[in-house]
């Protein structure tokens, strides 16, 4: 596919208090300082679509934007960042867990982690959220750029053996070079109605409607 435009359409810090977003969702998840707002940008071409912050725990609100008047690109804020006090992080888990229980029309998450690192206890969490939720996602490892081209896999086989993704099922992207940006935009065109004429919402069984973090 190819991404004609791609604009800034809200904040929220609570996912109902704006109107109903009537498009298909793909979100974006990861932790803190993963790099999801230098994704999107590259992903949609775009230099100052999402600020980019070299601070972690930087995007605490819910960012939405718009891709060829057709899907949303849902930036969710990262977790994992450890100067947050514990009021912070269950405020942050509510508002996560808001977003999965309202999102009738999410279809996909990429979930970013690090190539250069194993995946945390926060990483692990969230794969397991997705997965015992049935949410379709794909692991996407950031900063492919800081190892070599040779030792990719030895880098991603820890987070594929962690998360479950064989190889071939996992996309090593980087921001700096735009590796990884044609097979992210092959992926997108492939998600079941995310890029539709008409989109339905999902069936009431299909909701998430449990709790993501309990402490």
């Amino acid at each position: 596919m190819e991404i004609k435009s791609a604009s800034f359409v809200t904040s929220m810090a609570v996912y109902e208090q704006h109107p109903p977003i009537l498009l298909p969702q793909l979100a974006v998840v990861g932790k803190s300082n993963v790099g999801k707002s230098s994704l999107l940008n590259t992903l949609c071409n775009r230099k100052k679509l999402c600020k980019t912050s070299s601070t972690p725990g930087k995007t605490r609100l819910i960012n939405v934007f718009l891709v060829n008047d057709q899907f949303h690109l849902i930036d969710l804020p990262g977790y994992g960042f450890a100067k947050v006090d514990k009021a912070e992080k269950q405020r942050w888990g509510t508002m996560m867990d808001r977003y999965f229980q309202n999102s009738t029309y999410l279809r996909h998450v990429l979930h970013l982690v690090d190539i250069r690192h194993e995946p945390t206890e926060d990483d692990l969490t969230m794969n397991r959220y997705l997965r015992e939720r049935g949410i379709p996602f794909t692991v996407v490892v950031t900063k492919a750029d800081k190892v070599s081209r040779g030792s990719r896999m030895k880098y991603m086989a820890p987070i594929c053996r962690a998360m479950l993704k064989q190889p071939w099922e996992v996309i090593p992207f980087s921001s700096m070079d735009g590796t990884g940006r044609e097979d992210l935009l092959r992926l997108i065109e492939t998600i079941p109605s995310l890029i539709p004429s008409r989109c339905e919402p999902l069936r009431e069984s299909e909701r998430y409607d449990t709790i993501f973090l309990e402490d």
